[in-house]
């Protein structure tokens, strides 16, 4: 118990100090910053011009007249941008002295380049329609799925692409099953077959049978 009152003691004299000694700090380095936003050619106030502390998420804007006050911190920076004029960064004084400080900032416009317009002579109806009719418009999605999906190259594809491990698969059930439906006899030749004669003759129309390279 002896032990805690000396702890009590130590804090009831020495914290009120600490505090104020960090009190006393803080409020040395709080710094209110007002001034007004200026043009540096013209020397006219910028209304609505946004001042920004870096790093945090407090700001202020401009009034009317380009004047602006808010409360920063020693060391910190201030960002003044507006439309159509280079943002500019600033930096507090850490060894400045007093609480106030005033300032005058100057904007520079921000020059963007273009690219050049080029203005032509009117064209005649006659060139209108002329190059109208000789333009070349592009396929569009529609246009293209038919081109894949006709049966020319449908059946280019099939004679091209491999089979894949589903259609192997029933090839294979199906040339099994044939082979059980003729188990213990002579299978049936299709040579004597009017069907098979028939897709014979298709597929060889199609090209099925010519030499691949």
């Amino acid at each position: 118990m002896k032990k805690y009152l000396h702890f009590y003691f130590f804090a009831i004299i020495f914290l009120p100090n600490v505090v104020k000694a960090q009190f006393e700090t803080f409020k040395d380095s709080v710094v209110q910053l007002y001034g007004v936003v200026m043009t540096a050619d013209s020397l006219k106030g910028l209304p609505a011009a946004s001042i920004m502390i870096k790093g945090q998420n407090r700001g202020t804007v401009s009034n009317a007249d380009g004047v602006f006050s808010i409360v920063v911190l020693k060391g910190d920076k201030v960002n003044f941008s507006y439309v159509g004029y280079k943002p500019i960064t600033i930096t507090i004084p850490t060894d400045l002295q007093g609480n106030q400080q005033s300032i005058i900032q100057l904007m520079i416009t921000d020059t963007i380049y273009l690219p050049a317009t080029i203005i032509k002579q009117r064209i005649t109806r006659e060139q209108f329609e002329r190059d109208f009719i000789n333009n070349q418009v592009p396929d569009d999605q529609y246009a293209i799925a038919q081109k894949n999906t006709n049966a020319s190259t449908r059946r280019l594809l099939m004679a091209s692409m491999p089979s894949d491990g589903r259609e192997a698969s029933s090839a294979y059930l199906r040339q099994y099953t044939q082979k059980l439906g003729y188990a213990g006899q002579i299978p049936a030749q299709n040579i004597f077959n009017p069907f098979a004669w028939a897709e014979f003759i298709k597929a060889w129309k199609r090209g099925d049978y010519k030499r691949k390279k």
